[in-house]
């Protein structure tokens, strides 16, 4: 699998339908990093593994399909993703970690504790898709996933979409926050406009609501330590329709909001993201 602009920063993990990619800082009780929609495990490479990488030993997966990562039959649902990367941990020796995950990477997340509560130390959710919300997505999503989108119009911005049009994508998805200086690069440009990871994408995004509602049933049972960080000028994944369900049906959930912080928390306020993995990791030691 080559690409023009990056190459991968980590190492593959062999499991019998294909490869897992891992990028893999620090050392310590264990902390896995799962990212967003039409993302990598770059994400967090470009600031917050390395703030971690201290206190932990930190593993930030590219989900299947994504970044590095074989594709895995395409699995459109958090619970078959979870089960693919629960299976490239035990490979990894991973025992007990704390789970980061950011927007869908969140609802992945959420997957994992719910198959193997017992073997989750805690969850630092970030933006979390969490619950079913009101209406339909956009017209855009509709057609991403349809037949027509998926074999012409998605090909079509892989191979023509200009940079500046990536540029401003990027701007809406931080917004109201900047994007940091030198985040495409290294995020990489040709891995974020592949046509198998856009079409994908879209599939994952327009299945969505019906996979977190099947989910959303088990999460009062999750006692794990969870740290919810949402910015209340998210206009990806509304804070009311998320994070706050979470709160209100999760005992063990205790929420950040973040005053007029958009949908990329570990981006505009990376300490406060530290932070609160910190806590759930004192809070697992601590037994509540």
């Amino acid at each position: 699998m080559a690409h023009a602009d990056i190459a991968p920063e980590g190492a593959f993990i062999d499991l019998p339908q294909g490869r897992i990619h891992a990028v893999i800082r620090g050392d310590g009780p264990d902390l896995v990093m799962i990212h967003g929609a039409n993302g990598n495990a770059r994400d967090f490479s470009f600031d917050l593994m390395d703030r971690m990488a201290d206190d932990f030993r930190v593993i930030a997966f590219d989900r299947p399909g994504f970044g590095f990562s074989d594709p895995f039959n395409e699995p459109d649902s958090p619970v078959l993703q979870a089960d693919i990367l629960r299976v490239a941990a035990a490979t990894l020796g991973i025992e007990d970690p704390i789970i980061l995950g950011h927007s869908y990477g969140g609802a992945v997340a959420l997957a994992w504790a719910l198959r193997a509560p017992n073997d989750v130390a805690g969850l630092t959710l970030l933006a979390p898709a969490s619950h079913p919300w009101p209406g339909e997505l956009g017209i855009w999503y509709k057609l991403s996933a349809s037949s027509v989108g998926q074999n012409l119009v998605l090909p079509l911005i892989s191979r023509l979409a200009p940079r500046g049009a990536v540029e401003r994508s990027l701007e809406g998805v931080f917004a109201p926050d900047p994007v940091p200086e030198g985040y495409l690069d290294h995020l990489g440009l040709d891995l974020t406009l592949r046509a198998t990871q856009l079409r994908l994408n879209a599939t994952q995004i327009d299945s969505l609501k019906g996979h977190v509602e099947a989910m959303s049933g088990g999460y009062p049972a999750l006692t794990m330590p969870i740290e919810v960080l949402h910015g209340t000028s998210d206009t990806t994944v509304g804070l009311q329709y998320h994070a706050e369900r979470l709160e209100a049906e999760v005992e063990s959930v205790t929420l950040t909001r973040l005053e007029g912080v958009g949908h990329m928390p570990h981006h505009a306020r990376p300490d406060e993201v530290a932070d609160a993995i910190r806590r759930v990791a004192a809070r697992a030691r601590d037994g509540n």
